[in-house]
C-alpha cells in the first residue's frame, strides 16, 4: 500500500467505526436474532464466535465486492476524463459523510431508497438461512445481509469508487468493514462501553472534522492549498525547528 493512499484508508476505517451508532441501529437487530437463533449449547466461548465472525467476514466480503465492481465504473469515468469530476463527488461525500457522523445532516439515509428494490428480492432469501446452525450457513447469510440498504454503506462506496480503481474502491471499503467489526461483535458490556465511548460528542465532532478537512482538500481548487497551509505548523516553529536540527 502506497503513502498516498494511507490517509485514505484510515478515513474508510474511520467512517465504519464512528458509523457505529448507525451499523448498531440497521443491523444490531439482526445480530440479536442471529445470537438468539444459535442453539443454546452453541451460545457461548468459540461456537457462538464462529458464527459472529463468519456471518461478519460473509457481510464484509459483499463489501469488497461492491467497491470493485463500482470502482470499475469509476475506472471507466477517469479515463474518459473526468478524474476532476471524480474528485469532485469524492471530496463532497466525506463533507456530507463528516457533517453525519457530527449529527449535524442525516441527508445521506436519503439514498437508501436507492436499493430497496434489490433488497426486496434478497431478503427472503436471507431469512430462509435462519435459524443459523453452522459458519458455513452464517456465512452466506452475511454475504446477502451485506446488500441491505444503507446510506453510510453506500456514501462509502460512492466515495472508495471515485478513487477511479477496482482495486483501491475494493481495499476502501474492505477497510471499511473491518472499521464496523468492532461495534457490531461487541456484546453485553462490552457493547454498551463501546457505544458509549462512541457516542461522546468530543470524540465524534473530532473525528467528523477531520473527514470534512480531509473532503476540502480533496476537491481540486486552489483552496487545496490553504487547507494544507491551515494544518501546517505556523512558519515560526517551521524555522525554529530547522535552527534546532542544524545545531545538531
Amino acid at each position: 500500500m502506497t503513502a498516498d493512499l494511507l490517509p485514505q484508508v484510515l478515513t474508510a476505517l474511520a467512517l465504519g467505526l464512528l458509523g457505529g451508532g448507525h451499523c448498531i441501529g440497521m443491523c444490531g437487530g439482526l445480530m440479536g436474532a442471529l445470537t438468539l437463533a444459535i442453539p443454546a449449547d452453541q451460545r457461548q466461548g468459540w461456537p457462538l464466535w464462529r458464527i459472529l465472525l463468519s456471518y461478519n467476514l460473509g457481510r464484509i466480503t459483499s463489501y469488497t465486492i461492491a467497491g470493485a465492481l463500482l470502482g470499475s465504473f469509476g475506472w471507466a469515468l477517469q479515463g474518459m476524463g473526468l478524474a476532476p469530476v471524480l474528485r469532485t463527488i469524492a471530496g463532497l461525500l466525506m463533507i456530507c459523510m463528516g457533517l453525519y457522523l457530527a449529527n449535524w445532516w442525516s441527508g445521506l439515509t436519503r439514498i437508501e431508497s436507492v436499493g430497496r428494490g434489490l433488497w426486496r428480492h434478497i431478503e427472503p432469501r436471507a431469512r430462509k438461512l435462519l435459524p443459523v446452525h453452522r459458519p458455513r450457513q452464517a456465512l452466506v447469510l452475511g454475504a446477502l445481509w451485506g446488500w441491505l440498504p444503507c446510506g453510510l454503506v453506500y456514501s462509502s462506496l460512492v466515495w472508495a469508487s471515485s478513487h477511479g480503481s477496482s482495486a483501491t474502491s475494493a481495499l476502501l471499503m474492505l477497510a471499511f468493514g473491518v472499521g464496523t467489526l468492532p461495534t457490531l461483535l461487541a456484546t453485553g458490556a462490552a457493547a454498551d462501553k463501546l457505544t458509549t465511548l462512541l457516542r461522546k460528542r468530543s470524540l465524534r465532532i473530532g473525528a467528523a472534522s477531520l473527514i470534512i478537512v480531509f473532503g476540502l482538500w480533496t476537491l481540486p481548487g486552489p483552496h487545496q492549498q490553504w487547507v494544507i497551509s491551515a494544518l501546517s505548523p505556523p512558519a515560526s516553529l517551521q524555522e525554529s525547528s530547522h535552527q534546532e536540527h542544524a545545531h545538531h
